[in-house]
Order: structure tokens, then C-alpha cells, then sequence
């Protein structure tokens, strides 16, 4: 293999699209250009596709058997050369389809140069790509799976753990810390339902659309198709080559799973914090601070809550990209692929990284518990009491408000005011009260399907693990 490594500047009699043209491409031109020192993490699936529209060619008498068989080892033989390093990519070769085809071309003679036969760089990248993010889509399925086992494993083992329940990070209602990790849970099935929707659309094939307008050779794509695990091929060539918005979707997805994993990325940073102090993170997923000894900093959801930005980013820069390309391809559709790489590896290494913390999460139930007490959480929970002793709404609103502002006077809370205080409020009132004043009777009473009673919480994971199966 002659070394590519050093070649700066092609003339054009070496480039695959040279015959037009009479002069070299400008040596910054070329380099400005080239998209092979990124798109080469490509190389598996263009030999993938190669294989495939090889075979397809000599099934329908465009190769024989012969030639399909030359060309399938000595890409296969580029592939081993990639794998152990030994494969020198070029930049005058622009490309990851270029630099494989003129490898090969090299490798197994003039075969190689009928590969491209029927196809063109424009179908061959957009179904590259989706062969591409097919396979990583089934990769960050499998890490939301686990996030989300684990998710479930901790809501089972925090079902009775009471914590207050916050609107507008205000004391609201008590809930229970399982209920609280099922609200995260119910996030990820939803961006888990649109990853697999997503993935509908990745998996249609649109090899065989050639440049824009098909190709007059007899070729089968549905034979390519199946051999590719393709649902099927596209409908119409122009479309095929021209659109990325299966990227876009997939980045809209990775926008939404993210914004998720950010909000659980604050919460988590609130909970460690000495302020509230209801949970604890292991060691390992924290770090510390060079010139305060004693500080230990929740840098993993904090990362994560910094990466959103760029995912989001990346859908703004995808969705730019497209919005005014007329049909057919054009070089813009070069800069979808550092977007959807980078979001590729920026979700898959915050699901990981989530994936591995959520089960070493270890909750302080009685700070939680502490903090339930406080904030008059049970307010509602008396509101509601004096309703079912036939106190209209309003009114309860009202008698509630006066125990409260009582209470606050004070400093105590409800739950601690004897029934003779209560009672200056409302003679409806009586010793049953604090039944419903108690933080466990509080989570008791909401004992129904999404309520955040322990029962309830329990009945969700057991729902939630069979819908998994």
C-alpha cells in the first residue's frame, strides 16, 4: 500500500472525479473540504454497505461471481488493515468512501474500480450514516435500560422513605423518595418510546437512489436491503439522498433525554448539597476541590447538567443546516455528521455514567424526614380533613391558612399544636385530626394508582418491570 499519509495536494487526474477537471485542487481548498478526519469512524458500516451492494451486483449480473468474491476479501482485507492500524488515510482522497474504495483499488486491481458501479457518494454516505446510527441507537437503548432498572430498583428499596414534595422549591406535600425516583422513571420510558420510533425511521434504505435520480442498471434493492437489515428501501431517490431529518430526529430525542438528565442532575446537586443533605453519592462519582480540603463535589451530574447545552446546541446547528438546502445534495449535508457523532458520544457517556450512580445512591431518610416535618406539608392534608367533615373548600382554605400563620408565630408546626389550638380554628376539628397530620398518614391517604403511597410505589415498579418484559 502506497503511503497516503503525506500527500497534501492530488492532481486531478488522481481524484475518482478528476476526467472534468484541468487543474489540481487548491491545496487549502482540498484540506477545507475534506471530511475524512471524521467521518473515517464510518469505515465499518461503508464496508458493511460495500459488501451488500457487491453481492446485489452480482446477483443481477452486473459483477460475477468472480469479481463479487475479489472485491467482498479485499475489503474485508482493508477492514483487518483499519482495525490493527495499518490503514493510512488521506485527504486527498476527501473522504472515508474514497480512501476505502482507492485501498481497495490498490489492493485487488482494476475489480475494485467497478465496485461504485450503480452507486454514487451521496447514497452510499446517507446509508452509511443510518446504518451507523441504527447500531448506536441500540447501544443507548441498552444503557437507558439499565438506567432505568436501576431507577426502579432504588424507588422499590426507597418506598417508605418519606421526603418533602416541593412546587417552586417551596415545602409542599409529603411524598415518599420512591415515588420521586418513579417521576424520573416515567421521563426515561418516554424518551425510550421515542428512541425506538426514531429508530423506525433510521432503518429504511436509500442505497440505490445513486446520485439523485436512481440508476439505469438493473439493480435490486430490496435484496440490498435484507441483506443490510433494512425494513426496507426509500420511495423516492431525490428524498433518499437529500434529507437528514431521521438525524434531526435522533437529536431531538437527545435533546429531550437530556433536558431529563439534567433535571435530575440539579436535584441530585441540591440533595448533596449541607443545605439539604438527603442523599449521599459514592466517592467515585465526586471529586474534590484543590484548596478546600474539605470539599467533595457531585461532578458527575453537574457534567451531565453542562452537557445539555451542547446536545441542544447540536439539534439548533442540524435543524440550521437543513433548513434552506434545495433538493438534491448539496455539500452542507458534509456538517451533519460532528453533530450527530458528538451527541452520539455525549449521550452514551451520560447514560453510562448515570446508569452506574443511580444504584450507589444512599438516601439520609431522617434528614428527609426532617425536612418533610418542616413547611406545614400537612396543610393540605387538614384542608382536605375539613372537607370530608362537610367544610366547604374556601372555607377549609381559610381555616388552614389561620392555622397556619399560627403555626408560624409559633414555630411549630401543625402536627405538633395540641387539638385545643387547632380547635380555636374550626370546631370541626376533633382528636381524629392527627391521623391525617402525620407524615405517614399523609402518603397513606394518596393510596391510589400514581399516588405516592409505599403500596402504590411498590405496585408501579411491579407494573413498570412487566411492561419492560
Amino acid at each position: 500500500m502506497t503511503d497516503q499519509k503525506n500527500s497534501d495536494q492530488a492532481t486531478s487526474s488522481e481524484k475518482p472525479w478528476g476526467g472534468r477537471f484541468s487543474e489540481p485542487t487548491d491545496a487549502f481548498v482540498e484540506r477545507f473540504t475534506a471530511s475524512v478526519g471524521f467521518d473515517q469512524r464510518l469505515y465499518h458500516h461503508d464496508i458493511t454497505g460495500s459488501i451488500a451492494h457487491a453481492t446485489m451486483l452480482a446477483k443481477v449480473g452486473v459483477l460475477t461471481d468472480e469479481e463479487r468474491d475479489q472485491i467482498i476479501e479485499g475489503l474485508n482485507g482493508v477492514k483487518a488493515d483499519i482495525e490493527a492500524g495499518r490503514f493510512n488515510w488521506s485527504v486527498s482522497l476527501e473522504d472515508v468512501h474514497m480512501n476505502i474504495e482507492a485501498a481497495l483499488t490498490e489492493r485487488i486491481g482494476i475489480t475494485g474500480k467497478k465496485l461504485h458501479t450503480g452507486r454514487s457518494r451521496n447514497d452510499q454516505v446517507a446509508t452509511d450514516i443510518r446504518l451507523y446510527l441504527r447500531d448506536e441507537i441500540d447501544v443507548i437503548t441498552e444503557e437507558l435500560t439499565r438506567l432505568q432498572n436501576g431507577l426502579l430498583d432504588l424507588a422499590e428499596r426507597e418506598a417508605d422513605t418519606i421526603m418533602p414534595g416541593f412546587t417552586h422549591l417551596q415545602t409542599a406535600q409529603p411524598v415518599t423518595f420512591g415515588h420521586h425516583l418513579l417521576a424520573w422513571y416515567e421521563m426515561l420510558v418516554r424518551d425510550g418510546q421515542r428512541l425506538q420510533d426514531c429508530r423506525k425511521r433510521v432503518n429504511i434504505m436509500p442505497l440505490g437512489a445513486a446520485a439523485l435520480a436512481g440508476t439505469t442498471y438493473p439493480i435490486d434493492r430490496n435484496l440490498t436491503a435484507e441483506l443490510l437489515g433494512f425494513d426496507r428501501p426509500t420511495e423516492n431517490s431525490l428524498d433518499s439522498v437529500s434529507d437528514r431529518d431521521f438525524a434531526i430526529e435522533f437529536c431531538s430525542f437527545a435533546a429531550l433525554l437530556m433536558t431529563h438528565l439534567s433535571r435530575f442532575s440539579e436535584e441530585l446537586v441540591l440533595w448533596t448539597s449541607a443545605q439539604f443533605d438527603f442523599i449521599d453519592l459514592p466517592d467515585r462519582f465526586c471529586t474534590g476541590s484543590s484548596i478546600m480540603p474539605q470539599k467533595k463535589n457531585p461532578d458527575v451530574p453537574e457534567l451531565v447538567r453542562g452537557k445539555t447545552g451542547r446536545v441542544n446546541g447540536h439539534l439548533i446547528s442540524l435543524l440550521t443546516l437543513m433548513k434552506s438546502q434545495p433538493l438534491a445534495y448539496n455539500k452542507d449535508n458534509q456538517e451533519d455528521k460532528e453533530p450527530l457523532f458528538d451527541t452520539v458520544d455525549t449521550v452514551k457517556g451520560c447514560l453510562k455514567a448515570y446508569a452506574d450512580m443511580i444504584p450507589a445512591i444512599r438516601s439520609k431518610a431522617d434528614n428527609m424526614r426532617v425536612a418533610a416535618k418542616s413547611g406545614f406539608s400537612t396543610a393540605t392534608d387538614l384542608a382536605d380533613y375539613l372537607v370530608k367533615k362537610g367544610v366547604p373548600f374556601r372555607d377549609a382554605h381559610e381555616i388552614v391558612g389561620k392555622s397556619v400563620a399560627f403555626g408560624v408565630a409559633e414555630g411549630r408546626d401543625l402536627s405538633d399544636m395540641t387539638l385545643e389550638e387547632l380547635q380555636q380554628f374550626s370546631d370541626f376539628i376533633t382528636e381524629d385530626v392527627f391521623d391525617v397530620l402525620t407524615l405517614e398518614g399523609s402518603v397513606q391517604a394518596r393510596n391510589h394508582t400514581g399516588g405516592t403511597a409505599p403500596d402504590q410505589v411498590r405496585a408501579a415498579v411491579a407494573r413498570a418491570r412487566a411492561a419492560a418484559k
